[in-house]
């Protein structure tokens, strides 16, 4: 658990935590990356600023951030004034870390970097102290400030893959922060990474929509450039503000909340020990736990939806099986599309509840609503080949002569731009694709038994204690007493009062 939120007291458990934000996007359909899509970015952050919060210090927001791709020319320029000679684009991951402002503490994280990253035959080409400008947040905030570093890591030339140089990142960030997590250091201090990636970067804090691009001074330089800028304000509705937990996360986006979250970390953990995979080797046993404690609902299923990537599924693919529409007494469904929620359903349940999430791989973009569709999100899509997307209509100023078209994502609906295909691929092209790439409907045919079907035993003698079999279908006395027997006596419903 977070050192500044509360441990479990009275009434209060933080495990029951949920949010309610603003989330949106912006992008250029064909890949074309310019600072002017960042610019936008924050503008719509700025435009989602009621959908934010604050506390007690009027100044200190509840969180704010921005997910853009990896701004290769302008880490150039940054890193040569840190004296750190970068590799070509594809060569290097990079990524912000919070770290403890006491230095002792400090360099302790880093020598765990260090370690791991060697150990994982990579290696770190240097650290760039983030340039912040922290007179433009509020004094909560700032008193809870984190060291802001960013640091490169070079790829290992043996990986030849970029899918494969994420994934070594993932492991390399999962082994650290379970290090530092299990260390006397982590009870103490506060130590966060907020993304270490090849393809994507963030910039986020405990911070007021407008004071990201105020606080942030590299996001004031015209050469950072992006295709892609998915933000994020945040309503923390019962829970703590804190540095780490504002979005968007890794891949993700959140607005709403998971209501079955306690499910859905309590079946993960207890599936992590049948995780395998050929990707991942024997370096499945360095992500675990896959769900990070003490992580938001959003941060949940960040976790969830990383490791599904990065095992080798499709961003449109895990968005299926995460948040599945209704599918089970749809009549109307494809066969081959229920076949394959009906086979993923024995991997992953679904996380359920009222939901809008925008997520990014850093090539593709794209959002899902629940299946229930309760929270809104609306989308345009511009002549000049752009798509704004948010939780409301309104964030980005755009004349009616500029519009293609505009519309609402549905309940249970995938709406993707691939930025290297160029296009919007549409809901059934992607459920038809992804739900015909394996042999789903023959997999169930030959594995999945029927509980009707399998063969009937003779029941054993009826037992004259009534008790044990009351206890065995989760019935007490006082239910058999207060409850049964009034309303087997008088068919009536039983009244009843506490203390």
């Amino acid at each position: 658990m977070d050192k500044h939120l509360p441990h479990k007291q009275g009434l209060y458990d933080p495990d029951y935590e949920h949010d309610s934000c603003g989330v949106g996007f912006v992008c250029n359909i064909k890949g074309n990356k310019s600072n002017s899509i960042i610019i936008d970015g924050l503008k719509i952050l700025n435009r989602l600023s009621h959908r934010g919060a604050v506390g007690s210090d009027p100044d200190t927001g509840d969180g704010a951030g921005i997910l853009i791709q990896t701004p290769d020319e302008f880490f150039r320029k940054a890193a040569s004034l840190a004296k750190i000679n970068l590799p070509l684009y594809g060569q290097y991951g990079t990524g912000l870390v919070f770290f403890p402002r006491e230095e002792k503490e400090r360099l302790f994280c880093k020598d765990v970097f260090k370690k791991v990253v060697q150990e994982e035959g990579q290696g770190i080409l240097g650290w760039r102290q983030v340039p912040v400008d922290n007179s433009v947040i509020g004094k909560v905030a700032r008193e809870t400030e984190p060291v802001i570093e960013q640091v490169f890591i070079k790829r290992n030339p043996g990986l030849n893959d970029e899918v494969a140089f994420e994934r070594k990142l993932y492991i390399i960030r999962k082994i650290i922060e379970n290090t530092i997590r299990t260390s006397k250091l982590r009870q103490r201090a506060f130590f966060y990474i907020t993304n270490i990636s090849m393809r994507t970067f963030s910039y986020k804090g405990l911070l007021m929509p407008h004071q990201l691009g105020q606080y942030f001074l590299d996001l004031k330089d015209e050469s950072l450039a992006s295709a892609i800028a998915l933000v994020h304000s945040r309503y923390s509705t019962n829970t703590f503000p804190t540095w780490d937990l504002a979005q968007p996360f890794r891949f993700l986006a959140h607005n709403g909340e998971i209501n079955t979250l306690r499910g859905n970390i309590n079946w993960f953990g207890a599936k992590e020990r049948l995780l395998e995979s050929p990707l991942f080797g024997e370096d499945i046993e360095k992500v675990k736990p896959v769900v990070v404690p003490g992580g938001s609902d959003s941060a949940a299923i960040d976790n969830a939806c990383e490791l599904l990537l990065l095992s080798g599924r499709s961003l449109a693919h895990t968005m299926m099986m995460l948040i599945p529409g209704a599918w089970e007494d749809n009549n109307l469904l494809d066969e081959e599309v229920k076949a394959f929620h009906q086979y993923h359903v024995c991997l992953m349940e679904p996380w359920d509840g009222p939901a809008s999430i925008a997520v990014t791989d850093g090539k593709s973009i794209g959002a899902i609503l629940d299946r229930n569709g309760l929270r809104p999100s609306r989308y345009i899509v511009t002549k000049d080949q752009r798509v704004i997307m948010a939780s409301e209509v309104g964030v980005l100023d755009t004349l009616p002569s500029e519009i293609e078209y505009s519309g609402r994502l549905t309940p249970g609906k995938i709406f993707l731009i691939d930025t290297i295909q160029g296009r919007i691929i549409h809901d059934e092209e992607i459920k038809v694709k992804v739900s015909t790439q394996k042999p789903y409907k023959q997999w169930l045919k030959d594995n999945i038994i029927e509980l009707k079907d399998l063969p009937s035993f003779p029941t054993k003698e009826k037992s004259n204690d009534i008790l044990t079999d009351l206890k065995a279908f989760g019935y007490t006395r006082e239910d058999l007493k207060s409850i049964i027997k009034p309303m087997a006596e008088t068919a009536k419903e039983p009244t009843g009062s506490m203390g």
